[in-house]
């Protein structure tokens, strides 16, 4: 049986050598590519064939997983993509569902190797975790805050004032106001500078609206 071929697109050369060992560990597949960033994936394809793609989302020269992989996908609908992570940001699941991301893998957490969902994946299922690993914001469980709650501070670490939020989501800026006092309430921080910050150190809110 001919060996299934993975391109591994991730900017950490610690992770790209995890994936490059696991897949010369498996008599299923080997390595087709491996490259540091989302932005060249799809010039590797156009003479090139691969059969998966395992696709970090956070790229340190500002280029973006999902991005790369809603573009592949609408190319070469036949290629599947696994999206990697260790962020917890919530929001990355859903995106990827949406353009079309065959299978979700938390780097870290996952109880599944890598290699159990590159083999469910390239047998058509879809594997996604139910929800995003949990992390503390301060005083807080990552699960205790609402949808709302996350939108809007995932808005906040981008710099944005609470006008700027409300415009952003359609809501009053009083309402921007409650959200990110509850938010202080339930992680003990002292101001929504402090919230901004460590939610966006932890992974648990991020924009990649400014990383495109």
């Amino acid at each position: 049986m001919d060996k299934r071929k993975v391109m591994v697109v991730d900017d950490q050369k610690a992770s790209r050598h995890m994936f490059e060992l696991y897949i010369a560990s498996s008599e299923k597949y080997e390595l087709a590519f491996s490259v540091a960033s989302a932005a060249v994936a799809d010039i590797y394809l156009l003479k090139n064939h691969v059969d998966l793609i395992l696709m970090d989302i956070l790229m340190n020269d500002g280029s973006n997983g999902l991005d790369a992989a809603e573009k592949i996908k609408k190319q070469y609908p036949g290629i599947k993509i696994i999206a990697v992570t260790s962020m917890p940001e919530y929001s990355w699941m859903k995106r990827a569902r949406s353009i079309g991301v065959d299978s979700f893998w938390y780097k870290e957490t996952d109880e599944q190797t890598i290699l159990d969902v590159m083999d469910r994946t390239m047998n058509g299922e879809h594997v996604y975790p139910d929800s995003p690993p949990e992390v503390k914001l301060g005083l807080a469980s990552s699960f205790e805050f609402t949808e709302r709650e996350l939108e809007v501070l995932r808005i906040i670490t981008t710099g944005a004032s609470n006008a700027m939020v409300a415009d952003k989501l359609g809501i009053s800026e009083h309402t921007v106001k409650t959200h990110v006092r509850n938010m202080l309430e339930k992680t003990g921080y002292g101001s929504r500078t402090e919230l901004a910050i460590k939610a966006r150190v932890i992974g648990l809110v991020i924009s990649l609206e400014n990383t495109d």
